[in-house]
């Protein structure tokens, strides 16, 4: 089996952009595979016509091999743009692995570890409110799921940090009174926080027993955790922005947090996220895949979280179905707050390009948060 064609279809999935990508082979079968770094698309796709003439004609089941081609050819190791792309082109390269040999994607992996998969939505209030939040995460507990989700809030596009703080302090008490002890809070500081307020929200949150809080600091200098992890005893998640297991490294190593936020379609896909889960596991770190992307990313962290043995939760937007239903016509299955074992070979979903083509990408800056003096914090 060969590689014949590698292409990308960047795609509007309603609130914003998808980048799929799809790689053929000689004896008809097809894989399809999700980039991460949205709002930098044509970044991306920039490095895929890069590495497309190193894959053509090779053998596509070559997973490890392809991947140390893409990571090192350019001698300047790979890093979030690139990874992405060599995240998308490696979960094809699986299902399509898994379409050859006709089994779920988890059977590659060592099979299934567990029977399902729990997952958490994201939960949208009105800004620093408490009331339309509480009624999100009550609809979503009646829907059947087993966590709520939200993150740090703020006022527009103006964040301050003591005001946002306490905000979430409210909504915290207010959540936790109205969905009860069996429901399970997730919260996301979504890197917004310096140290000293990061500190203060994490150890206000003890009383309301979160499952974790996210990304409570930058990742850009992971020894911050060093000072924030001895002085709180609320879980900590962290991870999402990283591109490799050297990134990875130091919070694993060192112990700094509980969960890790492998996201599958930045870190180098199921090849470099298995390693990474592997070394996880070795200091009792649980997954907690980053998927707030599309159909593909749910189906590839589903396969993932399916054959490791320590998984915490898996993030999904939304119910699988609900995203991009005329392009991806077959969908991993939920229900009542689980993903569930696909049983069709490969990744388990299917890709129409045709429809692709009807949702185009959309241009876009990303977003921007201020500070009230107009200084620019993390998004």
């Amino acid at each position: 089996m060969k590689i014949t064609a590698i292409d990308v279809w960047p795609v509007w999935n309603g609130r914003r952009n998808c980048l799929f990508v799809t790689v053929d082979t000689d004896q008809g079968i097809s894989g399809v595979g999700e980039a991460g770094i949205t709002w930098r698309e044509h970044a991306v796709i920039g490095a895929i016509e890069h590495m497309r003439p190193l894959l053509l004609g090779m053998d596509p089941f070559r997973t490890e091999y392809i991947w140390q081609l893409l990571f090192r050819s350019g001698f300047f190791p790979a890093q979030r743009i690139q990874t992405a792309a060599i995240s998308a082109i490696d979960i094809a390269l699986w299902d399509i692995k898994g379409k050859a040999l006709n089994v779920p994607v988890y059977e590659l992996l060592g099979g299934l570890a567990r029977d399902r998969v729990v997952c958490y939505p994201h939960n949208y209030g009105r800004g620093l409110e408490v009331e339309p939040l509480v009624e999100a995460c009550l609809e979503a507990t009646e829907a059947g799921w087993k966590f709520v989700r939200w993150d740090l809030p703020q006022d527009g596009a103006t964040l301050e940090p003591r005001q946002s703080v306490q905000a979430a302090i409210r909504q915290a008490q207010a959540v936790r009174e109205a969905v009860g002890e069996e429901i399970e809070i997730a919260f996301d500081v979504h890197t917004r926080l310096d140290l000293a307020d990061a500190l203060w929200l994490c150890q206000e949150f003890e009383q309301f027993r979160p499952f974790f809080i996210e990304d409570p600091l930058r990742s850009e200098n992971p020894d911050s955790f060093k000072t924030l992890r001895p002085r709180t005893t609320v879980p900590l998640a962290a991870g999402e922005q990283f591109s490799s297991k050297w990134e990875f490294r130091q919070l694993l190593e060192e112990e700094l947090i509980d969960y890790a936020r492998i996201d599958l379609c930045i870190v180098g896909g199921l090849t470099e996220a298995r390693k990474i889960a592997g070394w996880c596991e070795t200091h009792y770190i649980k997954l907690a895949t980053h998927n707030p992307l599309g159909p593909v990313s749910s189906a590839a962290c589903l396969q993932l979280n399916l054959a490791s043995p320590l998984v915490g939760v898996q993030e999904q937007p939304q119910v699988p179905g609900s995203m991009l239903p005329d392009v991806f016509p077959e969908q991993v299955d939920w229900q009542d707050g689980w993903l569930l074992p696909p049983t069709r070979p490969g990744l388990g979903i299917t890709f129409d390009r045709e429809a692709a083509r009807r949702h185009p990408m959309r241009e876009s800056r990303g977003f921007l948060l201020h500070r009230a003096d107009g200084s620019l914090t993390n998004w």
